[in-house]
């Protein structure tokens, strides 16, 4: 009789689990089964997709991971880092009429906006650290007056006070810029063309990286007596061992998959920075985030500048933003001068969110996932809509309004949770 109630019990703790885990994360499950009904709708072959999700990840994703630290913070999305977007951007149009071309015009973008970034970070944090509480709405309000400011620079100063003269960037009348920037034999690729390789052999570059990280950890794990690290490392060395061997036959095949070329350099940024996220957190500092994050008032008395600490964060986020967005042109080859700064918090705070982020907790795989998931959905929408209805269009307007619909469903949620867990302490 006892061994039934064991079992009955421990089937209870079973559904519980299944319930919790279906709780914190139905934004992501259900992202993936719209992705995966859209691929099947859609009809694209592997090679087409995954030639356009590359080219999605590798533009994106800096900017994704860049909202990661003020979430752990307890600051919420930073929809501010459209401030850093606009550092980034006006060093592009400041390199591209100067005409500087290639890895030197980036590098120097990098520098110019650096100082920028973190100055418009620093001031951002200080106004956000006042708004606690309200910190994103309040960086979503700051982004539109600063978008207010970056017109009034480009639209009216640009040819007035600050003297530009340039044909092909500035308008007929010789005050402010023209709608659209091309980076052809400038900055187009200038990152992503050093150092090109077939899908496949990322995968096996990939692979293995994974086979040593995943080997490192399960050491560690071992040496700690860990059974339960223990035994997620070794399903992680499995699958590398997989993806290994299906790259390498891949590889040795005629396939169209051998046709995709992935920005091998911009691929290894981005992995830099998430193990540059990864070892932050491990910091004094980063500890000290996570402390602030997690309860302000402990901070205070363990003697943390908890204002202090909430500006680093920003001033941060803010800088990797800037560093993000020169890649997102440069991959994009063309912008709008006006218009391609404007969603990249709304469009980022999306992506992490479809990961299975919320306002309190991000991380990487959140930030890996969400933009993979966020961009199948863009890839797949207005083929899948034509396919279903005859109309691609109607595929257009679902994908754009994605990514408020699912903002609002993850503060909804969070709202909910916190709802709970405070009935639950009164109980």
């Amino acid at each position: 009789m006892q061994k039934v109630e064991r079992t009955n019990s421990k089937g209870g703790l079973d559904r519980d689990k299944v319930k919790r885990f279906l709780v914190n994360n139905i934004v992501t499950i259900l992202f993936l089964v719209l992705c995966l009904v859209g691929l099947r709708l859609s009809g694209l072959s592997l090679a087409f997709y995954l030639n356009d999700i590359v080219s999605r990840i590798a533009r994106n994703t800096f900017l994704v991971l860049a909202l990661i630290i003020p979430v752990l913070a307890g600051m919420g999305l930073n929809f501010a880092i459209v401030l850093g977007a606009m550092a980034g951007q006006s060093a592009i149009i400041f390199i591209t009429h100067w005409g500087i071309a290639g890895m030197n015009g980036i590098m120097l973008s990098v520098l110019i906006c650096t100082p920028v970034a973190l100055l418009l970070g620093y001031l951002t944090g200080k106004l956000l650290d006042r708004a606690r509480g309200k910190e994103m709405i309040t960086s979503l309000i700051l982004g539109y007056f600063a978008n207010g400011v970056y017109q009034l620079i480009f639209l009216i100063l640009v040819g007035t006070v600050i003297p530009m003269n340039n044909e092909v960037l500035v308008l007929s009348s010789g005050v402010g810029l023209r709608s659209s920037i091309d980076l052809s034999g400038g900055l187009r690729y200038a990152i992503d063309d050093v150092i090109r390789v077939t899908f496949p052999v990322f995968v096996l570059y990939l692979s293995i990286g994974f086979i040593l990280f995943s080997g490192y950890f399960l050491y560690k794990a071992i040496k700690n007596k860990d059974s339960r690290k223990k035994k997620k490392y070794i399903a992680f060395i499995v699958l590398g061992v997989l993806g290994f061997v299906w790259a390498l036959i891949t590889s040795l095949s005629i396939s169209a998959v051998n046709m995709v070329r992935v920005p091998l350099l911009t691929m290894l940024i981005i992995a830099a920075l998430c193990l540059f996220t990864h070892f932050f957190f491990k910091t004094k500092m980063g500890q000290d985030l996570r402390t602030v994050g997690q309860d302000p008032h402990i901070a205070e008395v363990s003697g943390i500048n908890v204002s202090r600490r909430k500006i680093q964060a920003i001033m941060i986020s803010t800088l990797l933003a800037a560093w993000g967005q020169i890649i997102f042109l440069q991959n994009l080859g063309a912008f709008s001068t006006y218009g391609s700064h404007e969603q990249v918090g709304m469009f980022a705070a999306a992506a992490i969110l479809i990961g299975g982020a919320s306002v309190s907790k991000a991380t990487i795989g959140h930030a890996l996932l969400g933009t993979v998931l966020f961009h199948t959905l863009f890839i797949v929408s207005p083929l899948a809509g034509r396919n279903l209805f005859g109309d691609a269009q109607i595929g257009e307007y679902f994908r754009s309004f994605v990514a408020y619909g699912v903002i609002a469903v993850a503060l909804g949620l969070h709202a909910w949770k916190k709802l709970m867990q405070h009935k639950n302490k009164q109980v």
